[in-house]
């Protein structure tokens, strides 16, 4: 034998009946296309089975073992020593009664044989307790305290992988869970795409895992009542399902969390595949799942629920060429049916066709070759195929063989299984040329049979494999005190210390069963938000180290609120506002003082439909449960909601700019200031228009004024040139110098001179007259614009504000009933403590 390659046994001559010298070698690696044993009751299944796993083991390949029958428990039994005490205690009482012999002969007789069988199979002691030191062997008991716990709750818990990159692949996870577990309650071969139960519950799943949330039972039967989505589909929630419909599924779901039986799904170690492949250090794992004292039912919800994780953790995984992993089930009779579609087919096809990528290996065995899904099981690369019971079974793995075998003929096959016995096997391994015979080797545990339940908890310690701490198992502290203090909605009253037997004498007064209330009386549960840190900060408390939630309790309290619309176009006013109280202490009459309860910045719009599970509830007295009263307290609740429910408008009438509540105060006063400037600078153009013109007429004959005085200040100068020039000619003439002239031309020209000059004396004084009027008028038209200013600006300081009341039919109540809030009781190593656990802003 060699290190890498898994010893099966020794070649097998049919024609001679007996087993040769040749060792069977089987390679690893053609696990990863996966493995099918099948033979009857006695065929040596069990012990190929073992062989298989004990070389995964010694290699050091972890493997996921589904043991339905306690065959596979025997694979803790591996005594180095192979000392007939170490057997003992696993021998059969019966079986040595039988034979006649003492419990000690018994044992020594299997001593013995382990000793000569292994010895002529070629191995010792040292592979014994290397098998004992490769891996790490734990036996688990879902649904049983007898050996590890398994805690199905967690599987419903959100995976830790990416929900964007990872739809794909938690979709499927998704409907195989709801497949197993609508199984569970007795829907069976449902389909997914018509099932509208199914679909219901797989958007359940697909909104929280989505999100990142986790779903428990009770979360799932809440959310099937009243789920967290309007439409499935083109069609609203109620009619796709009806919410009468979705009452009765999800009584149906609250049977299992309401059996008493199921308290032990709820603890242990979760379906964590890697931590169940490899130890926190990184020892590889043997993990095998007891599941002889589970019903059919129960079985097919487990194993569907472990392949899907199995099938997760797969996806999430590299590429690998190599065995990486193991899965086995010891037998797949009813879980890979031809005809049916059982919950666990789906996620172990799915593996059948698509583990081979990852590196993980499917061995898969069965006594029932009539009842299998061969087309399913074509993927698998090898057969092992022992001694069958009748020839209908061999007709029908024939048949399935045909197509699932690789190509080899029917009549070859046929003849092979005819001639094998007890322990010999076919194997065929599509990697090799031809199917071989191979008788069995000896194992190396001892095989004691199927096992009881009341034997697990000596197997684990045997492997020494311990049951993992589980949370909330922590003692309670012992009770001494209880600090109740009050919600900060409520009247304000200092924290209240109550002795232990008043604790025990007011814990009688809760129930685990709610007391009813009339049919017409609305009931709420205030929510748990506040989580116990945050509870202990609302009480002005710090948080022991050591508190823990023991449980919760409801108190009836009266809540209502309503919502009120005020509107009033006019001033522009549209506005909602909501008026809420929580009453505490409520007077049996039904007297109530409604501002003194007012939930003032409390939200209680996000009131659940149903209490936390596993809560107590305090009693209901007067008024609450009191129809007529009731009534009469939500109508006198009405009334003072609409006498005390008003907003202030800001108006300012002559601008007719109007603002609501929903308007700042600097707003308002930008749009008064918008309009009065817009009305100032209207009036401004208006009345200043008649004087611009006026202005605009005096400025164009300033202008042609001024045009005309320069023409004639122009003329007097050349005026008084020519005049100048004449004179002095006239003179020379007198005097004999040049031509004689005229005296009358000098004097003509000097009259014509004065005549220009008057020209522009008359132009200047025009002008000066100009300037003046149009001074006049500027005067004029600035006092005219300071008038209109200073009224506009009076105008726009003219505010107001309007008290604007709603109309009667605008209050609308939108919750009134019973409210039950919710308290923690807080176990702490210096007493109990009771905290409101329902807060917020």
């Amino acid at each position: 034998m060699t290190e890498k390659s898994f010893y099966l046994g020794r070649q097998y001559d049919p024609k001679k009946q007996a087993v040769s010298k040749t060792d069977v070698l089987y390679d690893p690696a053609d696990l990863t296309t996966h493995a099918v044993v099948t033979g009857m009751t006695g065929s040596g299944k069990t012990g190929l089975c073992v062989a298989l796993l004990e070389e995964a083991a010694l290699q050091n390949i972890p493997a996921i073992i589904i043991d339905p029958k306690g065959d596979l428990t025997n694979l803790v039994l591996h005594f180095p020593e192979l000392a007939p005490q170490d057997f003992q205690p696993w021998i059969d009482s019966d079986l040595a009664r039988r034979s006649g012999k003492t419990l000690e002969q018994v044992a020594t007789d299997a001593s013995t044989s382990w000793r000569n069988g292994l010895k002529e199979w070629g191995m010792d002691q040292a592979r014994i307790l290397a098998l004992k030191n490769a891996v790490q062997f734990a036996v688990f008991t879902p649904g049983s305290n007898a050996g590890i716990s398994v805690s199905i709750l967690a599987s419903l818990a959100a995976p830790e992988i990416p929900w964007e990159a990872n739809r794909e692949i938690l979709r499927e996870r998704i409907s195989s869970t709801v497949t197993a577990l609508l199984g569970l309650v007795g829907f069976n071969d449902l389909d997914p795409l018509r099932s509208r139960e199914h679909i219901l519950l797989s958007n359940i799943f697909e909104n929280a895992w989505s999100q990142g949330k986790d779903v428990d039972l009770t979360e799932l039967i809440l959310q099937t009542q009243s789920p967290p989505f309007d439409k499935l589909g083109a069609f609203p929630v109620d009619t796709f399902f009806p919410a009468k419909d979705r009452m009765d599924l999800a009584m149906v779901l609250n049977n299992i969390l309401a059996a008493p039986a199921f308290e032990t799904w709820r603890e242990g170690q979760p379906l964590d595949v890697k931590s169940l492949l490899y130890t926190p250090e990184g020892k590889p794992r043997h993990s095998i799942f007891y599941l002889a004292h589970l019903s059919d039912a129960e079985r097919m919800f487990f194993v569907t629920l472990l392949f899907s994780a199995v099938e997760t953790w797969m996806r999430t995984q590299s590429g690998a060429t190599s065995l990486r992993a193991l899965l086995y089930m010891d037998e797949i009779f009813g879980y890979l049916p031809p005809s049916s579609n059982p919950p666990s087919k789906e996620p172990l096809l799915r593996m059948l066709k698509q583990a081979r990528a990852f590196g993980l290996g499917l061995l898969l065995a069965t006594q029932n070759p009539v009842d299998v899904d061969y087309k399913g099981l074509s993927n698998a690369g090898t057969w092992f195929i022992g001694k069958l019971q009748t020839e209908q079974d061999k007709n029908r793995l024939l048949d399935g063989l045909e197509s699932a075998a690789g190509g080899v003929s029917r009549g070859v096959f046929d003849k092979l299984i005819s001639s094998i016995g007890k322990r010999v096997f076919i194997m065929h391994n599509v990697h090799s040329k031809a199917p071989e015979l191979l008788q069995t080797r000896w194992v190396m545990n001892f095989l004691a049979g199927p096992l009881t339940r009341t034997q697990i908890p000596a197997l684990n310690q045997l492997a020494n494999a311990t049951q993992p701490s589980l949370s909330g198992s922590t003692p309670t502290a012992p009770a001494s005190s209880v600090v109740a203090p009050q919600p900060s909605f409520m009247a304000s009253a200092p924290a209240r210390q109550t002795p232990v037997s008043n604790l025990q004498s007011s814990n009688s007064q809760f129930s685990s069963t709610k007391p009813p209330v009339p049919s017409n009386i609305r009931e709420y549960f205030l929510p748990q938000n506040l989580s116990l840190p945050e509870a202990f900060k609302a009480a002005n408390q710090p948080t022991p180290s050591d508190a823990m939630i023991e449980s919760v309790v409801y108190k009836p309290a009266l809540l209502a609120s309503a919502q009120i619309r005020i509107l009033d176009r006019k001033l522009g006013v549209d506005s909602e506002i909501a008026r809420a109280a929580v009453v505490a202490s409520l007077d049996k009459r039904g007297m109530v003082r409604w501002e003194d309860h007012v939930a003032t910045g409390r939200s209680l719009d996000n009131v659940d439909t149903s209490p936390a599970p596993s809560a107590k509830f305090g009693t209901i007295d007067a008024p609450l449960n009191d129809s007529k009263l009731m009534a009469a307290m939500q109508k006198d609740f009405t009334d003072w909601v609409f006498r005390n429910s008003s907003v202030t408008a800001r108006a300012n009438k002559t601008l007719k700019v109007f603002a609501g509540p929903d308007v700042t105060q600097a707003e308002f006063m930008t749009a008064v200031s918008n309009a009065a400037r817009d009305a100032r600078d209207a009036e401004i153009a208006k009345k200043t228009a008649t004087i611009d013109r006026q202005l605009k007429t005096l400025e164009d004959r300033l202008m042609r004024e001024e045009r005309e005085l320069q023409q004639d200040q122009e003329d007097l100068r050349n005026r008084n040139l020519e005049a100048g020039i004449n004179g002095v000619e006239a003179v020379a003439g007198l005097f004999g110098f040049g031509r004689k002239k005229s005296l009358s031309t000098p004097v003509s020209k000097m009259r014509m001179a004065r005549t220009a000059k008057e020209d522009v004396r008359e132009s200047e004084n025009a002008i000066e007259q100009y300037k003046n009027d149009i001074a006049d008028l500027q005067r004029q038209r600035e006092e005219v614009i300071n008038e209109i200013q200073a009224r506009w600006g009076s105008v726009a300081s003219e505010t107001e504000e309007v008290v604007v009341n709603p109309k009667k039919t605008d209050v609308y109540v939108n919750l009134f009933g019973v409210g039950w809030m919710p308290y923690y009781v807080v176990n702490t190593s210096g007493g109990v403590l009771e905290l409101p656990a329902f807060g917020g802003g």
